[in-house]
């Protein structure tokens, strides 16, 4: 069914509407929180909660804008928003025990297509980076936003836009560069993004 179709059903209060947005959206909105936050447990309770408020919500849907747009909007404010409290948690264990947290966890099929030399040096460097900066990474490489549909979603302005995907590049090449990363795969990874500017589609999963 037409995406457009189910939206306006879910808005006048179908569930099965709604639901079917939900299946069609689960795997897109946990590798965005999973991108985010690292961590197969946390994107999975986030990708919930981002659809739990999406639902609550969605009276202020407007309908003239893309809904993937307003759904990741809500996902990756929410994902923000664990990330700022993780680091209050961390700063406080690490004050009190003088050691790093540990994270555990079962791998899930984004975990899996990160299990390789490549993609877990890609995932730790994006790790690295403030999340203002993962974020216009993740939209625009991964998730394949426009422009327009990024702006949504951070509320910035498009010149602030392509300033802040500037610097994430730098940024990301460098912390690839700076860690256990070959010349190659740094080469590589610049080599991708490149190309995903010239259009030639989004990145494939590491």
């Amino acid at each position: 069914m037409d995406e457009g179709v189910l939206v306006t059903r879910a808005l006048a209060g179908d569930q099965q509407a709604f639901a079917a947005l939900v299946e069609a959206y689960q795997v897109p909105v946990y590798n965005l929180s999973y991108r985010m936050l690292g961590n197969a447990a946390e994107a999975e309770d986030a990708a919930q909660e981002a659809f739990v408020r999406a639902y609550l919500q969605l009276k202020t849907y407007d309908p003239a804008k893309r809904f993937s747009s307003w759904l990741f909007s809500i996902a990756a404010h929410y994902c923000i928003d664990q990330l700022r409290r993780r680091r209050f948690s961390w700063s406080t264990l690490e004050s009190l025990t003088g050691r790093d947290p540990q994270d555990h966890g079962a791998l899930d099929p984004e975990e899996r297509a990160l299990n390789n030399e490549e993609g877990r040096e890609l995932q730790r460097a994006l790790m690295l980076l403030p999340e203002n900066y993962r974020l216009v990474l993740i939209l625009r490489y991964w998730q394949d936003l426009s422009y327009e549909e990024i702006m949504a979603v951070t509320r910035i302005s498009e010149s602030a836009l392509k300033t802040r995907l500037h610097r994430a590049r730098e940024m990301l090449a460098e912390k690839m560069r700076g860690g256990r990363a070959t010349p190659a795969m740094a080469q590589g990874l610049v080599q991708a993004v490149n190309r995903k500017e010239e259009g030639d589609g989004v990145l494939s999963e590491c």
